[in-house]
């Protein structure tokens, strides 16, 4: 296993909202949902369910709860917190451009096989591994919520019984365009050393070299 390619991954996952007119293969979908289920999830309960959308009307049920959340509601709340570009982009992908996705996957817990309190400490770290697999694999996707202002709709667009919440609609395809890297504020600008305020990048003050034991080993 290569370090440089997981970062290397890790560096350059981004959300996508527009897709090619490319079919995206079931065997590439499986392995994303594979990697999905390697994920940590509380007392390994594992309540992921994945519902693989390809049904164009179905498709298209889902892109209109989403627009229509963000045209309700969404739309005037973002523009006053992202920046121009980004919410362009958004405005765009909500109004159009995830409707380009060849698959959704809408991602959803079973209430049965865990406590609720619990599901988004499980579900979205399974999530982060189903968008990096995604990268990996050339494929670009992007985690959006906003459905779920419409849940019985969008459960009901998918037969999803009781039990079973959706969370997220995942769109996959491949890029439309290139995405080019990711913005990202350094992690040391937002990291401090044993209390907050004191800075990462500041020298640690009482810790150097020679306070070490000589036969004290150094962590690896």
């Amino acid at each position: 296993m290569s370090t440089d390619n997981i970062f290397a991954v890790i560096n350059s996952q981004r959300a996508c909202r527009a897709f090619a007119d490319t079919a995206v293969p079931d065997d590439l979908i499986a392995r994303v949902l594979d990697a999905a289920v390697y994920a940590p999830s509380a007392q390994n309960g594992q309540p992921w369910e994945f519902i693989v959308v390809r049904d164009p009307a179905a498709r298209a049920t889902i892109c209109e709860l989403m627009a229509r959340a963000w045209g309700e509601h969404g739309r005037t709340h973002s523009e006053s917190h992202l920046s121009p570009a980004l919410f362009a982009d958004v405005d765009a992908g909500l109004t159009g451009g995830i409707a380009t996705a060849p698959v959704l996957i809408v991602v959803a817990a079973d209430t049965r096989r865990g406590n609720p309190r619990t599901f988004g400490s499980s579900i979205f770290p399974c999530i982060q591994n189903l968008l990096l697999a995604a990268t990996a694999l050339g494929l670009g996707s992007a985690l959006t919520t906003i459905a779920n202002a419409y849940s019985e709709e969008l459960s009901q667009a998918i037969a999803l019984p009781d039990e079973v919440s959706p969370i997220a609609v995942i769109p996959i395809g491949f890029p439309k365009r290139p995405l080019g890297p990711p913005s990202r504020e350094s992690f040391a600008a937002h990291s401090h050393r044993d209390q907050y305020g004191s800075l990462w990048d500041a020298a640690p003050s009482d810790t150097t070299p020679s306070d070490a034991a000589p036969d004290t080993p150094t962590a690896q």
